[in-house]
């Protein structure tokens, strides 16, 4: 399938960079550089959050309600996002949800400082997944504006790379200050991430937005149109459909992995960021690999194969018993995840008109994310009750079936 003809009405053709390197396009190496630190930062949240619910409660099951809180928040809202985000200016909300995410973590370590408060993490949570999501909205729809269309997965996958590299030293970090100063200090790193982004977003111009956007319509017809484009599509409605069932799996992994590690196997925070490090090292793998794999192989080798390397690497983590072993498990995750996660949304950027961009994304991880919070909780849960082993031999091996059901759709032939 070829989309290069396809442009994004009422941009100004001087603006568009697919002649020149990636990297001597200034615009898209100050976002590129402001996301990476804001990854950076991040990566601590995602080792942090649920230590301090861990080291609070000792349960893996708060973890994972922690984890479906703020996905479920996240879901809630994917339903407006798209409708936002295709409706004001894209950079101010790019700004604006770094500060706002800035404010709400640094309450986190300046609460802690006077002891647990393990309710604040259920407050602050939700709000900041919720502005998250709107940030990743407008986030997919500002690359093509940045680089234009052929070069969107080249794009894509350098954007992943450079954030998994930044997702090898953060954990690592984390794991070091976690252990020397507590969790709550980590969060604070994460606030402090997100200001700098805001700061290198100021900086950063995109090209004008094609004068169809100016247009109002109500908001529920605004919400069904970009369904309605991915019920047209043949292979979005598929991925939305598969996609469902594999975010139902795996957005509880994190916290089955940290557990498995602390509890099961009796390591320290230390060993769990440096876990978290050595699989990020998966996903620069499988971002820099992608752009390349999938001229050659096409888009549904690609993803179907991510898809079931993702499910084998899932089923070992828990029956691992050394921690090599479920690096390189969470490592081989990863890189599946890194590689169908970029071709998915390479080819929604390449297939869907401009003025439809938000609402389509929203729309596409309303729809496939919608159980991943309840999927979180019941295999949380389920581990608590049964052992990781069990449970993530179960979800592991459904995944694998994903990725053959796949097989069965126009995803095969894309």
């Amino acid at each position: 399938m070829t989309y290069e003809t396809q442009r994004d009405g009422g941009a100004d053709s001087r603006a568009l960079p697919a002649s020149r390197p990636l990297w001597r396009q200034r615009d898209f190496a100050v976002f590129w550089a402001a996301q990476t630190l804001s990854v950076l930062g991040d990566s601590f949240a995602l080792i942090a959050l649920p230590l301090l619910v861990l080291e609070a409660t000792g349960s893996i099951a708060r973890m994972g309600l922690l984890t479906a809180v703020g996905g479920a928040a996240s879901v809630a809202a994917a339903v407006f996002a798209g409708v936002v985000v295709d409706r004001v200016d894209r950079r101010r909300l790019l700004i604006g949800c770094d500060l706002v995410r800035m404010v709400l973590y640094g309450v986190i370590p300046a609460v802690w400082l006077f002891g647990p408060q393990v309710w604040l993490l259920y407050a602050v949570l939700p709000v900041c997944e919720a502005v998250g999501m709107l940030f990743a909205v407008g986030y997919v729809t500002v690359v093509r504006s940045l680089v234009g269309t052929g070069q969107l997965t080249e794009a894509n996958g350098r954007l992943n790379a450079t954030a998994a590299a930044a997702g090898v030293l953060g954990p690592v970090c984390a794991g070091v200050v976690a252990a020397w100063t507590g969790p709550a200090t980590a969060v604070g790193v994460d606030a402090a991430s997100f200001g700098v982004s805001a700061l290198c977003t100021l900086f950063v111009r995109f090209r004008s937005r094609p004068a169809e956007t100016a247009e109002r319509t109500g908001l529920w017809r605004d919400l069904r149109t970009g369904v309605a484009f991915l019920r047209r599509h043949p292979v979005l409605r598929s991925l939305t459909v598969l996609l469902f069932v594999f975010s139902f799996l795996t957005l509880g992994l994190n916290d089955l992995v940290i557990y498995h590690l602390k509890h099961d196997l009796g390591h320290d925070d230390g060993t769990v960021g440096t876990v978290m490090a050595i699989g990020a090292l998966g996903t620069i793998t499988g971002a820099l690999l992608v752009a390349r794999v999938r001229r050659g192989l096409g888009f549904g080798a690609v993803w179907t194969g991510s898809v079931a390397l993702c499910g084998l690497a899932f089923a070992g983590i828990a029956w691992a018993r050394d921690v090599p072993a479920v690096a390189a498990l969470c490592a081989l995750f990863l890189a599946g995840g890194g590689m169908a996660g970029t071709c998915s949304m390479s080819l929604r950027q390449e297939v869907t008109p401009e003025p439809l961009l938000g609402r389509v994304t929203s729309a596409f991880w309303t729809l496939h994310y919608a159980a991943a919070p309840i999927g979180a909780a019941v295999l949380t849960w389920a581990a608590e009750e049964q052992g990781t082993a069990p449970v993530g031999l179960a979800a592991g091996a459904c995944c694998v079936l994903v990725a053959v059901a796949a097989l069965l759709t126009p995803i095969r032939r894309a």
